[in-house]
């Protein structure tokens, strides 16, 4: 068994009692199992299937704390503290791994925004763990440790008026590892937005989120789930989000990192419904020792289907980056369009991208395809602009910013859309120390 995974194992099994104790029953129903997939099943190695360049090892090994007893961080009193202006939001603070709504829900409301230990309890006994494999050990850690998370819940026909955001927070004063979870289910017929931002208060910490999403697209719903990561250096971030789609659902995911230390970010779409529309976009900006790694794996499980995906990264200094994608389609699935790309720009001879997209096809009477690219800026771009005036560094940070323009267009929210480029421009300019129009300060 890894030395990794020994602690936290370790720390179930004298603190069992405990974690029982503060969790709904659907949470504890899978944790037997998840201790077995952990048990049974050694952390891969970096140089593995799916771990090419990242050591999951290595992330893992530090001692940090988990909030075993539920103790209150400060800083849940940042209601309003994270806006996009322009943009009105119900917006949901989660502190460490701890929910706090900005105000207590209503009947009236279209969508239930509650935590997991407020649900349902049939709502979670029906939907809770049924998509996240546990063979995925990112899965398998969450669901051992989870103790409480976001529930975000779309009865059949209603819609969100306002776009939810949700505004993830470290900002312990000792290393902690926050273990997030998320479940949305949009019925039938409805449509449910959702923006997550990531913010790191304390740059001299080091912080571990280990979080897993799961989304479950009912007959004819459409779900929009943002992702934004604005941390730090130190901070590390494990997250495996999980999507299945029935028929005729639309679901766009579009995963954005902006500043981060470590990051391993895993996508897993199953579509198991004729009819429906997948897109999958992300971006990540990354310079110094940053490092982002991407695993996507959409399967196509029904036929008359749709998915686009692309992913950009703009490397800078030593950041490494690392994208492997795979596309399947199952027998019996004709007239199936999937497309993938990954694009990718190194700003710098010491950057380094690791690229691995695959198709693997088992039926007929399809439209697919996948590509890949690992290029550096044009200098003849480059001259052209100086020629005309413009200095070297804003001729740079142009030609970065034009590059990332379809997946910050892929955003469907006009005003959130606006942000994203202002804030992309100030990142390449080295002037994003904290998101634009964001009161959660750094220390």
């Amino acid at each position: 068994m890894s030395n990794a995974l020994t602690q936290y194992l370790e720390l179930y099994r004298a603190q069992r009692a405990t974690i029982l104790g503060h969790s709904p029953a659907a949470l504890n129903a899978l944790r037997p199992a998840a201790l077995q997939s952990l048990e049974a099943t050694p952390l891969p190695r970096k140089g593995q299937e799916d771990y090419e360049a990242f050591d999951l090892e290595a992330v893992l090994a530090p001692d940090y704390g988990v909030n075993i007893n539920r103790l209150e961080f400060a800083g849940h009193d940042v209601d309003h503290g994270c806006t996009v202006p322009n943009l009105s939001t119900r917006l949901y603070t989660i502190v460490g791994d701890t929910f706090h709504a900005s105000r207590p829900a209503h009947a009236d409301d279209e969508v239930l925004v509650t935590s997991l230990a407020q649900a349902p309890e049939q709502l979670l006994a029906e939907h809770y763990g049924s998509v996240a494999t546990l063979q995925r050990p990112i899965v398998a850690l969450n669901t051992l440790l989870a103790q409480d998370g976001l529930l975000v819940h779309a009865p059949a026909g209603k819609v969100t008026h306002r776009p939810l955001q949700v505004v993830n927070i470290f900002n312990a004063a000792a290393p902690v590892m926050a273990v997030r979870r998320t479940l949305i289910v949009a019925e039938p017929g409805s449509h449910v937005q959702v923006l997550v931002c990531d913010h790191t208060q304390h740059a001299e910490q080091d912080y571990l989120s280990v979080q897993v999403v799961e989304i479950i697209a009912m007959e004819g719903a459409t779900v929009e789930y943002y992702d934004m990561e604005e941390s730090t250096p130190r901070t590390h971030r494990l997250s495996s989000l999980h999507v299945r789609q029935h028929e005729g659902s639309n679901v766009l995911v579009n995963g954005i990192t902006l500043l981060n230390g470590t990051t391993r970010n895993e996508y897993h779409i199953s579509v198991d419904g004729p009819n429906a529309s997948t897109t999958l976009l992300g971006m990540a900006i990354a310079s110094g020792e940053q490092h982002v790694d991407t695993l996507s794996h959409i399967a196509h499980n029904a036929p008359r289907c749709k998915s686009d995906e692309m992913f950009k990264y703009v490397l800078d200094d030593h950041a490494v980056g690392a994208f492997a994608g795979k596309i399947l389609v199952r027998e019996n699935c004709p007239r199936v369009e999937a497309y993938q790309g990954n694009r990718n720009l190194c700003a710098s001879s010491t950057a380094r991208m690791h690229t691995k997209p695959q198709l693997e096809i088992y039926t007929d009477d399809v439209k697919c395809s996948h590509g890949t690219t690992i290029g550096q800026l044009d200098e003849e771009a480059l001259f052209y602009m100086r020629s005309r005036g413009i200095g070297r560094e804003l001729a740079r940070t142009m030609l970065m910013q034009a590059f990332m323009s379809d997946i910050i267009d892929g955003v469907r929210l006009e005003v959130l859309r606006d942000r994203l480029r202002h804030l992309v421009e100030k990142r390449f300019a080295g002037d994003l120390a904290t998101c634009a129009g964001c009161n959660l300060k750094k220390k």
